[in-house]
C-alpha cells in the first residue's frame, strides 16, 4: 500500500500519516487529521491523495469524502493563493455583504467559486464566520477583515497583490 501513495503524497505527509496511526488507535478517529494532512500539502482536498491515504490508513474512503464535503473550511478544488471567504450570514447581509460580494466580483473579474486568471484570488461565500458585531466581514486565508468598506477592500487587495 505504501508504494501507491509515494507518487501522490509528499514524504512529509506520509510521515504525518505514519505518526497518526500511533496516536489514534481507533482508526475512524483519524479521519479529520488525515484530511488536514492532505489539505496542508495541496491547499485543497485532492481526491486521489485522500483515496491513497484512506488505503494507507485502512479506512473506507467514504468516511473521508463525507467529512471533507461537510466542513466548509476544506476546499474541494484548487483555489487561488488568497482564498476570500465572504460571510453571508444575516448580520453581514444586513450590513452590506451583498454589495461587498458584488464589488469583489467586479474588482476581481470573477464569479462566486471562481479564481482570478493570475491564480491570486478565489472568492467563495460562507454561512457564518462568527464576527457578527463587525459586519460586513471576510476571511482571507486565516485572517479576518472586519467593518469592511470598498476603500478597505481596495487597500487589502492591493497589499496582498504587492506581498511576496
Amino acid at each position: 500500500m505504501a508504494e501507491s501513495i509515494k507518487e501522490i503524497l509528499s514524504e512529509e505527509s506520509k510521515a504525518r500519516l505514519e505518526k497518526l496511526k500511533t496516536v489514534f488507535p481507533d482508526r475512524q478517529s483519524v479521519v479529520l487529521p488525515v484530511i488536514h494532512t492532505v489539505y496542508d500539502q495541496f491547499g485543497y482536498i485532492d481526491k486521489d491523495a485522500v483515496r491513497e491515504a484512506a488505503k494507507f490508513m485502512d479506512i473506507p474512503y467514504v468516511y473521508f469524502e463525507e467529512s471533507a464535503s461537510f466542513y466548509t473550511m476544506f476546499q474541494l478544488k484548487p483555489v487561488g493563493k488568497y482564498l476570500i471567504q465572504v460571510c453571508q450570514n444575516i448580520c453581514c447581509t444586513l450590513m452590506g455583504a451583498e454589495d461587498l460580494v458584488d464589488y469583489l466580483k467586479e474588482k476581481l473579474n470573477i464569479e462566486i467559486g471562481g479564481t482570478t486568471d493570475d491564480g491570486m484570488f478565489s472568492l467563495v461565500l460562507v454561512e457564518c464566520l462568527g464576527s457578527c458585531g463587525t459586519a460586513p466581514m471576510m476571511q482571507i486565508n486565516d485572517k479576518y477583515y472586519e467593518n469592511l468598506t470598498r476603500e478597505k477592500v481596495d487597500e487589502i487587495l492591493e497589499k496582498l497583490r504587492n506581498s511576496k
